[in-house]
């Protein structure tokens, strides 16, 4: 893929094979949200059940233009109880996905990661963002720009295998994967992320990392341009190729993912990936166009891209992706 369109457009070939989808947003009184969410209904890719402060979702219905008969409407102006509300729609199977909204993520992620009532796969949870770049041939992923401060290198490997699920689930077969550093050398004394990034490379080439390739560390410019690479004289699967950029920790991940956003002229989707299913979660400053692309980017993480295969005219070098394990009705 190479436009954050395309996700949208998998996730309405899909919709089309298999009906929309139901999402469970929390605290759903935010203008954004509820465009995304109606953008969604008319794209026919997902329907929503809204909780939240009932007369504020109305007000803004009202001035958006939204008919909130479309809509199932539970009142809670609580945001701790609302979260654990969509939750337990998710848990319970009355919606596949929970999505974020005029709530702080730490109210959401505090009912996501409840170990009796919550979404808790036994995995780190981690935040990935799907990015257009004008600057780039493809859709590439950042992680983790949100959720885990400094992370170990244990923790690590849980946010590369996320990144890699949710690549996999956009159709990139094998992800190459660049864990990001500000060199190419190991100096473990004082930049301990490029022996953490030398030692994940090697249980990669091990077979202990699978589906993905991954190299590092790896400079930005050397992960993105392989003409940076040839001469730095880098010799890499990955260079110039990335797939999947991972940063050393939240500081670098946010700054880089808000950098592209709001600087660089990227278009992105976002999602907190681990749990028994994916988390819609975007900033509140994002617009709706980002929120319907992080709706379409969730339904394809938890349900992989569509199976074509019984369709003659499609390509034959496309195959659906392994999704998530979530099911509901």
């Amino acid at each position: 893929m190479k436009a954050i369109r395309e996700i949208i457009d998998a996730a309405e070939e899909l919709a089309s094979l298999r009906g929309p989808v139901q999402i469970v947003v929390a605290a759903a009184q935010d203008d954004a949200v509820l465009a995304a969410v109606e953008a969604a209904r008319r794209e026919g890719i997902a329907r929503a059940v809204l909780i939240g402060d009932r007369e504020a979702i109305a007000r803004i219905a009202e001035a958006e233009g939204i008919d909130l008969s479309n809509y199932e409407v539970v009142h809670e102006k609580d945001l701790a109880k609302a979260a654990s509300s969509a939750v337990a729609h998710v848990r319970n199977g009355e919606a596949l996905l929970v999505m974020k909204g005029l709530l702080e993520t730490s109210v959401l992620l505090k009912a996501v990661l409840n170990k009796e009532t919550g979404l808790n796969a036994g995995r780190l949870i981690s935040h990935v963002g799907v990015l257009e770049s004008p600057y780039y041939h493809k859709l590439f992923l950042v992680t983790d720009a949100a959720i885990n401060i400094a992370p170990t290198l244990a923790e690590k490997l849980d946010i590369i295998r996320n990144a890699v699920d949710c690549a996999r689930a956009i159709g990139v077969e094998l992800p190459k994967v660049a864990l990001l550093a500000a060199v190419e050398k190991v100096n473990a004394e004082k930049m301990p992320c490029t022996a953490d990034a030398a030692i994940l490379t090697q249980m990669n080439r091990r077979g202990q990392i699978p589906f993905c390739i991954i190299d590092g560390p790896l400079a930005l410019d050397n992960a993105v341009s392989m003409e940076a690479a040839r001469i730095k004289k880098i010799d890499s699967p990955v260079a110039g190729d990335a797939d999947i950029l991972v940063a050393p920790d939240i500081e670098a991940g946010n700054i880089l993912y808000k950098a592209l956003l709001d600087m660089g002229g990227a278009k992105g989707a976002g999602l907190v990936c681990g749990a028994k299913a994916p988390i819609i979660l975007t900033s509140r400053a994002d617009s709706a166009q980002t929120k319907l692309a992080s709706i379409a980017l969730g339904i394809l993480a938890a349900l992989g891209m569509p199976d074509r295969r019984s369709d003659p005219a499609a390509s034959s070098d496309v195959k659906p992706a392994p999704g998530g394990q979530t099911k509901a009705g």
